[in-house]
């Protein structure tokens, strides 16, 4: 959540400052690494920021977070506003201490629900949202999760969105913005937004459940070699596609007939594209569809996505020198702005900004020194 938000914020050229413990982010030790405290999550969602590593339960840490809060345009943290009021991290007084600040609270579940206390990680808020039942009721053998955390990026997402919004409000009425960002509803939003479907009427008896969505043969066609996902979707598609295959008398059964009455027997079709495609090779089926000018893509793995033409040709994974971790690969923002893409940073090694964040709310090198000795911060030499 909080880290693909404000990685989007520093690749913009937003100067971050990622507040950690002494014992660094949890991301830090997960995976392989060179370094000890540099896994590649923590590496994939960090870069361009700077750090501060502070014990929090120490007074003089804490007044130490209070002074960067006071010259702070935003304030984003993923603690329960229980949790945050109780560490003196509650809205109330973070605008008494900055009267412009942005404060952003990503957590789990909306305010005024009976789950608002509960704490709450990408899977269980999955799980809660109905996307394993999905996997099920669309024909997996099991319910499963999506393995992607999806809830949490998507949570990012709408904070990299709200940020800019909470400025402009802040600046425009001169008062502190308060955004709230609930991964339940966040994600709940999201899977109603398609599948409300026959129930948006009210009373009117329609099922839930989108259904092109949730047909079991909505997934990768198998063909003569392997696999390929194609939408044949639209009334053009299909009056390109059917006399391509020699099949116009298709264009005359009502099943076909509009985008409408294939959505409703959407099993039919998908058996029947299947029928077609598993009689030629992948290659065929990419040119073919190609020629048609109809959606096609090969199945790619997480292997062969590294090595995808589009993947290179766009810089979408770029290969650098890091500081500490010799050679890496790093994922570059996917915006593009005046056809250029955003430069992106490196990741920052545990307390490597310490000293200057703290010279910079106003701590000498003294106070910062008689921290560091007595274990309360992390200040990484140069």
């Amino acid at each position: 959540m909080g880290p693909l938000c404000t990685q989007i914020l520093a690749d913009s050229g937003a100067e971050v400052i990622k507040v950690e413990p002494i014992i660094g982010d949890t991301t830090r030790h997960i995976g392989p690494s060179v370094t000890p405290g540099m896994g590649p999550l923590f590496m994939n969602l960090n870069r361009g920021k700077k750090t501060v590593s502070l014990d929090l339960s120490d007074a003089r840490c804490r007044d130490a977070l209070d002074r960067l809060i006071a010259g702070a345009d935003v304030l984003i943290h993923n603690l329960r506003p229980k949790v945050a009021q109780r560490r003196g991290l509650d809205f109330e007084r973070m605008k008494a201490i900055n009267p412009a600040l942005v404060y952003c609270n990503l957590y789990g579940y909306g305010q005024n629900g009976p789950y608002k206390d509960r704490p709450a990680y990408d899977d269980l808020i999955q799980g809660a949202c109905g996307l394993p039942a999905l996997f099920a009721r669309a024909g997996a053998s099991k319910p499963r999760f999506v393995p992607v955390n999806v809830a949490d990026r998507i949570v990012g997402l709408y904070a990299a969105i709200a940020i800019p919004i909470g400025l402009h409000a802040a600046r425009r009425s001169g008062t502190a913005q308060k955004v709230e960002l609930p991964m339940f509803e966040v994600l709940a939003s999201l899977v109603l937004g398609d599948h409300l479907y026959g129930a948006t009427a009210v009373g009117q008896g329609s099922a839930l459940g989108y259904p092109r969505l949730l047909s079991p043969d909505r997934r990768p066609f198998a063909t003569r070699d392997g696999y390929i996902c194609v939408a044949v979707y639209n009334d053009n598609h299909w009056r390109r596609f059917l006399p391509a295959i020699g099949r116009e008398d298709i264009l005359d059964d009502p099943r076909f007939a509009s985008l409408n009455s294939r959505v409703e027997h959407i099993d039919t079709v998908s058996a029947f594209l299947s029928g077609i495609l598993i009689e030629e090779p992948t290659a065929h089926w990419m040119e073919f569809f190609d020629r048609l000018d109809i959606p096609v893509s090969p199945m790619n793995t997480i292997e062969s996505l590294l090595a995808d033409p589009q993947t290179l040709a766009s810089g979408l994974v770029v290969e650098r020198d890091h500081p500490t971790e010799g050679r890496t690969r790093a994922v570059a923002n996917p915006m593009v702005w005046n056809d250029a893409s955003l430069s992106i940073g490196e990741a920052p090694k545990l307390g490597q900004h310490t000293r200057e964040i703290l010279n910079g709310a106003g701590l000498s090198d003294g106070e910062i020194d008689a921290m560091a000795r007595d274990g309360i911060i992390v200040a990484a030499e140069a």
